[in-house]
């Protein structure tokens, strides 16, 4: 089973670049942004919940991500593998992902990390938030907060992988299609 951590600030182009992966390989996407965006659409509670710390940029607590991700996971039994999309975001996320894993019989393959400076990031979030509607990509603020909270609580989880021999940088700044033969390249030396 390949199971992929794509990694790597707000607007480094997980979004994109995932899908040309799944499409690829085959993949389910896990994208706990669209898992929380579904639960806020539906208006559920842990939406709410969700949609509280998701305004000011901020992290959701761990055991709500932890769970959501287990119940995707159980849920797709037939699947190739995952590409984990803005997950996990924390080195206590790194282990409790590893130990899903281990439950269901498999593991991380390797981590795929976009590397962009900040200001393209920045300007990509700004373009972006004049077509997606989300808050979260309008405000300049809330933008260099979430690039320093990613900085601060998620940078440690490229250590973990990197220490497992499972960590990958790739350049995500050209073409769509540059960027995707460079993680072509690296998914299939796995």
């Amino acid at each position: 089973m390949l199971n992929i951590v794509l990694f790597g600030p707000p607007g480094a182009g997980k979004g994109t670049q995932s899908e040309h992966i799944i499409e690829k390989y085959n993949l389910t996407h896990l994208s706990t942004g669209d898992l929380f965006r579904k639960h806020l659409g539906e208006g559920t509670e842990l939406g709410k919940l969700a949609q509280g710390y998701m305004d000011e940029g901020n992290l959701v607590p761990d055991e709500v991500v932890i769970g959501m991700v287990k119940d995707k996971i159980a849920s797709t039994p037939d699947s190739n593998g995952f590409i984990f999309d803005g997950f996990p975001r924390t080195v206590p996320q790194a282990i409790a992902l590893d130990a899903v894993l281990k439950e269901f019989g498999t593991s991380v393959s390797g981590m795929l990390a976009l590397d962009v400076p900040d200001d393209e990031l920045r300007n990509r979030l700004m373009e972006r938030g004049k077509t997606s509607g989300r808050a979260d990509d309008q405000n300049l603020d809330k933008i260099n907060n979430r690039i320093n909270v990613y900085k601060e609580e998620t940078m440690p989880v490229a250590n973990y992988f990197e220490e497992q021999g499972k960590f990958s940088k790739i350049h995500g700044v050209g073409s769509i299609d540059s960027i995707f033969t460079e993680i072509s390249v690296v998914i299939d030396s796995y």
